[in-house]
């Protein structure tokens, strides 16, 4: 029995078509600059996401990372969303590592955080405080796509009050395509959201399917100090152009059929909402959270996994579609989710829990 493995698009494996790419890349020396492979997927996704430059990051936390350290100096702080994932599933990095303040503030259920908040948490100038420097956002957050509306109001705060602006868009092609819609400009979509940020971190491991890696994208001089911090943090990778060859072949080949993955998650959705006993809280891009009732929810994660499903429990039941699965493997999955809440089952004995990614 093949396993469902809807525990998260990073579990995604390279294509034939990608590890052909990858062993046929040209190879250079990172360090020195000279991987043909990796500056042309650096240039690529700069151009995309329309930025001067761009920097191949071995991951989406050393990518944010080194994105706020160049921003952000020793006693700076930035304003981010309390389940951010900056903020709480990077190890507390830029508090540790960078001497950075996180200023956490409350989201509510679409990650949006209050105009009115971020205003508030603002610092005035003075040696009492930490400076106020940086604004994160996340684009999607759990699957939802920052509406147009919310980042121009954010975008407008931050620029009148002097402060730069950093996305992580770990999944911010999920984001362009539902934008975009059904046969809409995928790149200009994409475009309409970086465009309103100084740095943007794009992850090229999750739904695009390659196997390592993120870039940092903005101006140049950000990125050169991002270089440095890359270096400092261990990043600085010889023979890298393997990895940026498959990351080129999924901006090329992989982002206009993730509609093919937030399909399934609607698909895996309707079928779930169907079943007495389960709750689709969320159902968005590729990602659906299911609250399950009477605390059940480690037991149908024990029941899940013994057919051969594999999900995530530690906010609620999470979902999440992506290349190495189709209509059969959702089919299947709804089926088990069925047998579970119609029969006697085991209780689970030591479900493991799991971060987010």
């Amino acid at each position: 029995m093949k396993t469902v493995d809807l525990r998260s698009d990073t579990v995604t494996q390279p294509t034939p078509a990608m590890r052909e790419a990858m062993m046929a890349a040209p190879l250079g020396d990172d360090v020195f600059g000279d991987d043909p492979s990796v500056n042309a997927l650096q240039a690529k996704i700069a151009a995309l996401t329309g930025k001067e430059a761009a920097l191949f990051m071995s991951s989406g936390t050393q990518s944010n990372l080194c994105a706020m350290m160049a921003h952000c100096g020793r006693g700076d702080e930035y304003i981010v969303g309390q389940n951010a994932h900056t903020y709480r599933y990077e190890g507390g990095g830029a508090a540790v590592l960078g001497s950075i303040q996180p200023q956490p503030l409350v989201q509510d259920a679409q990650g949006r955080m209050q105009l009115a908040d971020v205003e508030a948490a603002i610092k005035p100038d003075d040696p009492h405080f930490a400076r106020t420097r940086l604004l994160c956002l996340e684009n999607t957050w759990n699957g939802h796509p920052m509406p147009a509306a919310y980042l121009d109001d954010m975008t407008a705060l931050a620029r009148r009050r002097g402060l730069a602006l950093h996305l992580d868009g770990a999944r911010v092609f999920n984001a362009a395509v539902a934008d975009a819609g059904p046969g809409g400009d995928v790149i200009a979509a994409l475009r309409a959201i970086t465009d309103r940020f100084d740095s943007v971190s794009v992850c090229f491991s999750k739904g695009l399917g390659a196997p390592v890696g993120s870039a940092l994208c903005g101006p140049r001089e950000l990125i050169e100090r991002a270089r440095r911090w890359r270096k400092m943090v261990g990043g600085g990778l010889r023979q890298a152009g393997l990895l940026a060859a498959a990351a080129s072949h999924a901006l090329d080949h992989h982002v206009h059929r993730l509609a093919d993955d937030h399909a399934l998650a609607q698909r895996l959705a309707q079928g779930l909402a169907g079943i007495d006993g389960l709750r689709v809280r969320s159902a968005q891009t590729n990602i659906v959270f299911v609250d399950v009732a009477d605390g059940r929810g480690p037991d149908l994660l024990a029941h899940l996994e013994r057919d051969g499903v594999l999900a995530t429990g530690l906010i609620g039941l999470r979902f999440v579609t992506h290349l190495g699965v189709d209509a059969a493997g959702i089919d299947h999955a709804l089926a088990s989710a069925r047998r579970f809440f119609g029969g006697a089952h085991q209780t689970a004995a030591g479900t493991r829990g799991h971060a987010v990614y």
